[in-house]
C-alpha cells in the first residue's frame, strides 16, 4: 500500500516536522520550546522543516507535556473603554515581541466570574493573568485576591494588578500602578492656580480608581488653604452619558462654578454637550479638564486640558516585569507617573455660571 505524504493527510505532526528535519519528536519540541540547547544547525533544520510543512504546534498538547500554552490573560470588566483598550494594546504588543499570545477576557464587573476565568488560565498554565482597572477594596476583596496569587504561584503563573492597590508584603502578586491621586492634585491644583474656587468635580463611585482621584481633588483644595463646597461633588460612573447627566443636574439646581473637573475625558465629552447645550461657552465661562489623556480628548471642540495616564506603556511594563521576574519574586510594585496635558479648554477664572 502507497504511504501518503505528510501534506495528504491534513494537518502535519511533530513526527512530521522530525521527519523532514531528520531529528527525533523530542528534538523539535526542545527547538520549539527554546529551553534546551541545540546546535545551530539543527535548530535551522527544525525551523526551515516547521515553515515548509506550515506546523502549528498543538497548545492543548504542549500543556499535556508541561511546556505551558505561552499564554497571558489579560482580563477587564469591559472593553470598550477607550482607556483599557490601549493597556490591552500595550499587553498585546509586548507579548507578541516575547512569543507569547495575549487572551482578552471581560467579566463585566463579576467577581465570580473573574474567579473563573483566573481557574481556568490557571488550568491552562498562563504564564500571566493580568487583572485591570479600579475595584472595590475590601478584605474580602484582599483575602480573594491573595488566595488567587497564590494558587497561580503554585502553578507556575502569576498574579498582575494593573491599576490596583498592592496586596500586602508576601502576597506573591505583581502590581503595576500610575500615580492616580497625583493626577489628580496636579489637575485641581491647575484650576485653583487660574483662579477657579469653585470646581464642579465630576467623580467615580467607590472603586479605587475613583476614589484616589477624589483624594486628590480634596488634596489640592486643601494645600490652596480651601475645602471644596460638598454639593460641587457628583458621583456617578466613568461614562458619556453620566457626565452629561450630572452637569445637567447641576445646573438645574443652581449650582455655582467656574471650572468642571471630570473623572475621565468620557465623562468630560458627555459635560461638554450639556454645556454647549446650554448655551455655556468653553472656556470663556466655564473651564474643563479631564482625565485619561485618550485620543479623542484633543479632537473635542475645544480640545480637551487633562491628564495623561501612560497607558500602553502599563501594558508592556506589566508583561516585561512578569515574564522578567525570578522564580522565587514575592510582591512586586511599580509606579508610573501622570502628568497634566495644557490644551485649550482650560483658562482664567471668570464670573462662570449660576453667579
Amino acid at each position: 500500500m502507497t504511504r501518503k505524504s505528510p501534506e495528504a493527510h491534513g494537518r502535519n505532526t511533530i513526527r512530521d516536522v522530525a521527519a523532514r528535519a531528520q531529528v527525533s519528536a523530542s528534538t523539535v519540541s526542545r527547538v520549539l520550546a527554546g529551553d534546551y540547547p541545540v546546535s545551530t544547525a539543527t535548530r535551522t533544520r527544525v525551523l526551515r522543516a516547521v515553515k515548509d510543512l506550515d506546523y502549528v504546534a498543538d497548545a492543548r498538547a504542549r500543556a499535556v507535556a508541561g511546556a505551558g500554552t505561552a499564554t497571558i490573560a489579560f482580563v477587564l470588566d469591559d472593553i470598550t473603554g477607550p482607556s483599557f483598550a490601549h493597556m490591552a494594546q500595550g499587553v498585546e504588543r509586548e507579548a507578541a515581541q516575547r512569543g507569547h499570545v495575549c487572551l482578552v477576557c471581560t467579566t463585566e464587573g463579576d467577581p465570580e466570574r473573574e474567579l473563573a476565568v483566573v481557574e481556568l488560565m490557571r488550568a491552562q498554565r498562563a504564564a500571566a493573568v493580568i487583572l485591570v482597572g479600579g475595584t472595590v477594596d475590601t478584605p474580602e476583596y484582599r483575602e480573594r485576591m491573595s488566595r488567587i496569587a497564590r494558587a497561580l504561584q503554585s502553578a507556575g503563573s502569576r498574579l498582575v494588578l494593573c491599576g490596583r492597590p498592592p496586596l500586602g508584603d508576601g502576597t506573591p502578586a505583581t502590581v503595576i500602578e500610575y500615580d492616580n491621586e497625583g493626577g489628580a492634585y496636579a489637575m485641581t491644583s491647575h484650576l485653583l492656580s487660574m483662579g477657579h474656587r469653585r470646581i464642579l468635580f465630576l467623580g467615580g463611585a467607590g472603586s479605587t480608581t475613583a476614589l484616589g482621584r477624589e483624594r486628590g481633588y480634596r488634596s489640592a483644595h486643601r494645600a490652596y488653604g480651601t475645602e471644596p463646597d460638598p454639593a460641587l461633588l457628583r458621583p456617578g460612573d466613568f461614562t458619556r452619558d453620566s457626565g452629561y447627566r450630572r452637569v445637567r443636574e447641576a445646573l438645574a439646581g443652581g449650582r455655582r462654578f467656574t471650572a468642571v473637573f471630570a473623572a475621565t475625558d468620557m465623562v468630560a465629552a458627555g459635560a461638554l454637550t450639556a454645556l454647549h447645550e446650554s448655551g455655556i461657552h468653553v472656556p470663556g465661562e466655564v473651564s474643563l479638564a479631564g482625565y485619561d489623556d485618550i485620543p479623542f480628548a484633543r479632537d473635542l471642540h475645544p480640545p480637551l486640558t487633562t491628564v495623561h495616564v501612560p497607558y500602553e506603556e502599563m501594558g508592556r511594563t506589566a508583561v516585561r516585569t512578569v515574564l522578567g521576574r525570578r522564580p522565587d519574586a514575592g510582591d512586586e510594585h511599580r509606579m508610573l507617573g501622570t502628568h497634566v496635558v495644557l490644551r485649550a479648554s482650560v483658562r482664567a477664572a471668570a464670573l462662570g455660571v449660576g453667579a
